[in-house]
């Protein structure tokens, strides 16, 4: 059994909106990341992962995301050995400004470019390589507003 995650990686003004996860959370606490979440139970939806985007979104950096467009999936386990399945996707920023809304799952949120985050040691390399894949659409012209 999975867990189903899912990340939005947004570029505005040539940079990435990166936050920096709460001690407080139980996996990767402390660490640079995309913002996102687990998928919820919801019953018969359409949509889920697009909709629970835009739930964490607005739940942990109070900004409102649009135009969605896939970028990867992944699978890793855990510290604690739970198995998650992980779906990054491209989003447009529709309006807000970002901030560490959420104090349980964000301590600071950062806007970064491609190169600052490929260069910077704290980020870890699986971040990077979804930031490589995302930019690489862009620069294909794959719009995001």
């Amino acid at each position: 059994m999975f867990i189903v995650n899912v990340e939005g990686a947004i570029y505005k003004n040539e940079k990435w909106l990166l936050i920096r996860r709460s001690e407080k959370e139980e996996h990767a606490g402390g660490t640079l990341s995309l913002v996102g979440g687990k998928v919820e139970l919801e019953g018969n939806s359409s949509d889920i992962l697009e909709g629970t985007l835009l739930r964490e979104f607005a739940e942990e950096v109070g900004i409102v995301v649009s135009n969605l467009r896939y970028v990867n999936s992944s699978s890793f386990v855990t510290d604690s050995g739970v198995h998650v399945v992980d779906i990054v996707f491209l989003c447009g920023h529709h309006s807000g400004e970002a901030y560490a809304k959420s104090p349980d799952e964000v301590d600071e949120v950062h806007w970064m470019s491609t190169q600052e985050i490929l260069e910077c040691e704290e980020v870890p390399i699986y971040l990077k390589n979804n930031i490589k894949i995302a930019d690489r659409l862009l620069i294909a012209g794959v719009s995001t507003s």
